[in-house]
């Protein structure tokens, strides 16, 4: 019994830029009439037509009914088999999805002919990673005195207080919730809105500025103070540059706001706060705040070392970075700081206002921090690192402590928003830079030198520098009545 020889497809694989790649390829015209012919056979067998038998319906009536929606998936079956061969064949290691190639034409697939594709994708660069051993790092200190107790009894009093309904005027730390239309500047087209839409006037100590649908916005109290539920506000802003949804990047933008309903948080007493907490006296609830924020403070220490790692790593290291800064590697990067921010069992709404800051960065720093996620999955393939099922779950575990929530429904939130990998990544970057660090030179220094040294290295950055923080006043608690919008594309979305 003999066999047909194998046609292989025609590869060609070229450097169309930075970490880019244009892959040719040539797909026989054997292997298109085969792979037509299978997917009529396959067809045939199991269509069912009206006045016909199962599996007798004549090819020409099929190709006729179906033969559009039949070409259609074979060509989509060839061409992934293709693309991936070509993948493995050529050890190319792609970072994004595949985009046609300019120039190139997206052709249908005809029988007794070659079909011919051209794509483009982004690659891993290729570079060799730095000395990693005998880094000098420095460890942030801080003793947790009462009046750091106190403080973060302050902010639990607003995160754990009442909230009331109010019409205004507004003031400092009131929230709103409304109906936000948004236009690109120059375009009556609406680009996108929302019913939901929350806004937080901003604290008195945050300079004015504040997050609303998911970028920094400044002069947002004046805009938002001495207003009242029914009045509807213009709010003006640029899309960063390195916003993960394109069509704003670097786009004037403006907002209008109706603003539906509105409350004020009535801040809760120590007796309440210990109640809410489970805690039988405030004497045990200081005691109990304090073994928190001393375990919040050695995290936040292991973190400042993480940091330093990986900016030495980067600093010791230049490759070339992709041109295109495309929406899933923006959009993996805030994935990557949410995580890191909730796994610090950072507020929510904090965890919002920081990344509104990160949006608005620069795009040399945004592509610092792509640089950085190369140089740490490197890393993190050179040591042999992994994350376990149990790494993950116990990570999951420690999320949704953070958030007030049962495990079991943080995995199942995270599930749907396939997002359980990048945990694991979280978990592998976490362990590689650990590695680094039972190897570095440690010294101390005080936190409040840290955090000096930090916000004097921010200044001028829109993105906000790693500091060891002490407790602080939070700007309000979670309601069902005015939950954060979704960053969206699209016209409308709740």
């Amino acid at each position: 019994m003999s066999t047909a020889p194998t046609v292989e497809n025609t590869v060609r694989i070229t450097d169309a830029g930075p970490a880019l790649k244009r892959i040719d390829i040539t797909i026989p015209t054997a292997k298109v009439d085969q792979q037509i012919e299978s997917a009529f056979s396959g067809l045939a067998s199991q269509a069912v037509v009206a006045g016909f038998r199962k599996g007798h319906v004549p090819r020409s009536l099929l190709e006729k009914r179906f033969g559009d929606a039949v070409l259609q998936e074979a060509r989509q079956q060839l061409v992934s088999q293709a693309y991936q061969n070509a993948l493995e064949a050529n050890k190319i290691r792609p970072i994004g999805q595949p985009e046609l190639a300019p120039g190139a034409v997206d052709g249908e697939l005809v029988r007794g002919k070659d079909f011919t594709l051209s794509l483009e994708v982004e690659v891993m660069p290729e570079f060799e990673l730095p000395t990693w051993e005998g880094l000098a790092l420095r460890r942030p200190i801080l003793d947790i005195e009462p009046k750091h107790v106190e403080e973060e009894i302050e902010r639990l009093s607003y995160r754990l207080g009442a909230p009331a309904q109010i019409e205004g005027p507004f003031q400092p730390l009131d929230r709103m919730v409304g109906k936000a239309v948004v236009r690109l500047k120059g375009d009556d087209k609406v680009f996108f809105e929302t019913e939901n839409a929350l806004a937080v006037v901003p604290a008195e100590d945050d300079a004015g500025k504040g997050p609303f649908l998911g970028l920094l916005v400044e002069g947002l109290d004046a805009i938002l103070v001495g207003k009242k539920v029914g009045d509807v506000v213009t709010i003006q802003l640029d899309g960063p540059e390195s916003h993960e949804i394109v069509e704003i990047r670097g786009k004037p933008l403006s907002v209008e706001y109706t603003i539906n309903a509105a409350e004020r948080i009535a801040p809760s007493t120590r007796e309440e706060i210990a109640s809410k907490l489970g805690v039988e006296t405030v004497e045990l609830m200081r005691e109990n705040l304090k073994g928190v924020l001393e375990r919040r403070r050695d995290d936040e220490q292991r973190s400042a070392l993480r940091d330093q790692v990986f900016e030495q790593l980067a600093g010791k290291v230049d490759f070339e970075l992709p041109v295109r800064l495309s929406e899933a590697q923006i959009g993996r990067d805030l994935e990557r700081q949410r995580l890191e921010m909730l796994y610090r069992g950072t507020d929510s709404e904090v965890v919002e206002t920081r990344l509104a800051a990160i949006r608005s960065a620069t795009a040399d720093e945004t592509r610092r921090r792509l640089k950085l996620f190369f140089l740490l999955g490197k890393l993190a393939e050179t040591l042999g690192v992994e994350a376990t099922e149990g790494e993950v779950n116990g990570r999951i575990a420690a999320i949704a402590r953070s958030r007030g929530m049962r495990p079991d429904a943080m995995r199942a939130e995270l599930d749907k928003e396939n997002r359980v990998g990048e945990i694991a990544l979280q978990i592998r970057e976490h362990k590689s830079a650990d590695r680094v660090i039972a190897k570095a030179v440690i010294s101390d220094i005080p936190a409040v030198q840290w955090n000096e040294e930090a916000e004097a290295k921010a200044k001028g950055k829109s993105a906000p520098a790693a500091t060891v923080s002490t407790p602080k006043k939070a700007v309000a608690s979670k309601s069902d009545t005015a939950k954060p919008a979704k960053e969206a594309k699209g016209k409308s979305q709740d």
